[in-house]
């Protein structure tokens, strides 16, 4: 988001993204991280590990456009093929959490153009 939004202060052609795009992300607004834990607080008091998330993935080539868009950044997207991608996929099983009633209220576009008006003061 920091990239984005300093290419497009600075009226920059293009920002570099690190490896080819492919890798797939999950993503959790910080207030949807809270609203779980309360809720297996008041909710869940058994053994075991409840995984939080939302369940739902996003490539970060996918991701980078979302974020060039939200941040209204004009330029290209260049990913540096030459930097590593890292884990291919980071993906939450959020079956036990949402069988329990919990799930996210807050999807990715939106919580991300949340934080970036927060962050930087957009109106």
């Amino acid at each position: 988001m920091r990239k984005f939004h300093e290419a497009k202060q600075n009226n920059d052609s293009e920002v570099i993204v690190w490896g080819t795009g492919t890798p797939l992300r999950e993503f959790l607004h910080a207030s949807d991280m809270a609203n779980a834990c309360v809720y297996l607080m008041q909710n869940y008091n058994e053994k075991g590990f409840v995984n939080i998330g939302t369940g739902k993935e996003i490539s970060i080539k996918d991701l980078a456009e979302l974020v060039k868009d939200i941040v209204g950044f004009k330029g290209n997207i260049v990913f540096d093929t030459t930097k590593p991608d890292g884990t291919p996929r980071k993906l939450t099983d959020t079956t036990k959490l949402n069988s329990l009633g919990w799930k996210h209220k807050i999807e990715l576009a939106e919580g991300i153009a949340k934080v970036y008006q927060e962050k930087f003061n957009i109106e």
